[in-house]
Order: C-alpha cells, then structure tokens, then sequence
C-alpha cells in the first residue's frame, strides 16, 4: 500500500474629466474618502513597527501553524463557473515550474480550491522537489452537502498524496449564507471531526460578504479565515473602512487572518499602485498572510521584491 506524504509542518505561525456631483454624492464621496484615510493613517501608524519580509515565517493565530507572509494563489486555474480562467493560457508544466519557484524563493503557503483544479499541480510540484513536512497547504470546500464534504476531504487527501491538509476552508460564503454558524453547522461539524482525526489542522471559512466576515470573531470553531483587503475597495466584501475593523477584532480574537485580492484580481488600477497596497496590507498588524497569483516567474519575483524594498525602508 502507498504511504501518502505526512504532515509535519512546523507549529508556534493620465487626466481625467471629472462627474458632476450633487450635494449628496459629494458628502457622500468625502466621507467614504475621509473614513479610507484614517483606515490607512491607522495601519501607517502600525508601519512603525516594520513591515513584514515576503518570506518572513508568520504564525496564524493561536493555531500553531506557520507560513511565509507572501503565500502564491492558485485561483487563476480555474474549472468551475465562475473562476477565472487566465492560467489556461499556460501548461500544467509551467504551473508546477511556477510552484517549484515559490517554494524555491522561499514561499512556503500554498493557496488551492477543489473548483481551481490545482491539486493535482501541487502533488507534482511536491513529488519533484518541494517538501511535504516544509510547507503550508490549504484547500477549499465548495460543497454545502455535509455528506460530500466529508467525501470531499478524502478525496484532497488522495490528490494531494498526503495525509493532511493543513487547513480547509469553506469556500466562498456569498449572500444567503449570512448566518453560516447555523446554516452551516453540519459542515462544521464534518471539519472538525476531520480536525479530531488528524486529517487536516485547521479549519474556517473564505469569506466574499461582510455580514459572514463579521461573524467569524465570535465563532469558536473557526481557526482561519481568507478575507479580501486592499486600501482601493477593489473585489471587497465592503468599504476598507469598514473591513479593516472587523479583521483587527477576528486576529485580536485569536483567528489565523489571511488576506486576499491585494491586488484587487489584478485590477490594473489596483496593480498600478501596487506599492500602496501592500504596505497598507502589511501595516494593518491584522493580516498575518496573504495570497497573490501569479501568471510568471517574473510576476512572482517582482512582488516579492516589491515586499520587501518596503520592509527595509
């Protein structure tokens, strides 16, 4: 019989017109303007402390697990309605070179779903030249039948040849799933005896509304959760002024934060002020990882370079 790969991830961790406004807008604009200000005045004062390095080891909150600050999403592979599908554009032999050189610059978080398809590209990636026991992996469930999430488990288990995945989230909580602690309880119960099992480390939920943002500070169960911060509210649950408080209160709670959409998806408006964005992610002292994608080596070398020109300045 195949002895699958054990988990033994170390613990602790241009000029434009402008509109005319009416009065309403205008004071609405300021006001929204003035509330993202202070949201980056506050994480520019936090900035004093230093920012994090891309390959810093970060602990997730009282979970013991740790990762590199600067984790490569895989969320641009994607199979299912709604994903992106920008990585089509390349071989699953560029996918896997593309992990091989995270783990070789250092970055040892993982970020897979089961509708991105990636699993099978880590398992290469990690039977080649990238360690089990030295990095991070975290996957995503899609289904909301408790019976197939524990199918589901199993099935990440087998195509990723290890015995345990180190965190699994609940993928995606949109509108009508508000009140996930209830609605949801029976898939937390199918994570948390696959918690009990030794069959993942962590579990939680990947958030894409602010009310289920809000919910995670006070819900036991979750250890993590992947929640989508920038200072331009590009792809957000809501207003930065709004979602930055609510990420303080979940990592003050003890929960592993880990940030998404730093670069809005690659909004080109986003991305052309990539600096920005990461340092006011980094200065936030909330988030203690996040995910990027990346379509090229280069792209991946150039943030990490990008990190950490800001971490030494």
């Amino acid at each position: 019989m195949r002895h699958r790969r054990r988990c033994a991830f170390r613990e602790q961790g241009e000029t434009r017109i402008m509109p005319t406004l009416n009065r309403r807008e205008f004071l609405r604009r300021g006001t929204n303007a003035l509330a993202a200000t202070a949201a980056l005045s506050r994480a520019g004062a936090v900035a004093a402390a230093g920012l994090p390095k891309a390959t810093d080891m970060r602990t997730l909150g009282t979970t013991g697990l740790q990762c590199s600050y600067l984790g490569i999403g895989t969320g641009i592979k994607g199979r299912g309605p709604g994903i992106t599908e920008l990585t089509l554009k390349l071989t699953g032999e560029q996918i896997i070179g593309l992990l091989e050189h995270a783990y070789q610059r250092g970055v040892t978080y993982f970020d897979m779903a089961d509708r991105y398809g990636s699993h099978v590209y880590m398992r290469e990636a990690m039977k080649r030249s990238i360690p089990r026991e030295k990095v991070m992996l975290l996957s995503k469930v899609w289904s909301r039948e408790p019976e197939w999430v524990k199918k589901d488990i199993e099935r990440f288990r087998r195509e990723l040849d290890t015995d345990c995945v180190d965190i699994v989230l609940m993928h995606c909580l949109r509108y009508g799933e508000e009140d996930w602690p209830g609605t949801l309880k029976a898939n937390m119960d199918i994570l948390a005896d696959a918690k009990a099992e030794g069959h993942i480390r962590a579990h939680g939920v990947s958030c894409h509304i602010l009310p289920g943002l809000e919910r995670v500070a006070e819900t036991e169960w979750a250890d993590v959760v992947l929640a989508r911060i920038n200072p331009f509210n590009s792809h957000m649950d809501g207003p930065v002024e709004k979602v930055a408080p609510i990420l303080k209160k979940i990592h003050d709670a003890g929960k592993g934060v880990l940030g998404m959409k730093i670069l809005g998806e690659g909004d080109p408006k986003v991305v052309e002020k990539m600096d920005e964005s990461l340092r006011f992610v980094g200065s936030t002292g909330s988030v203690d990882a996040m995910t990027i994608g990346f379509m090229s080596t280069n792209e991946l070398d150039e943030v990490i370079g990008r990190i950490d020109a800001l971490a030494t300045e």
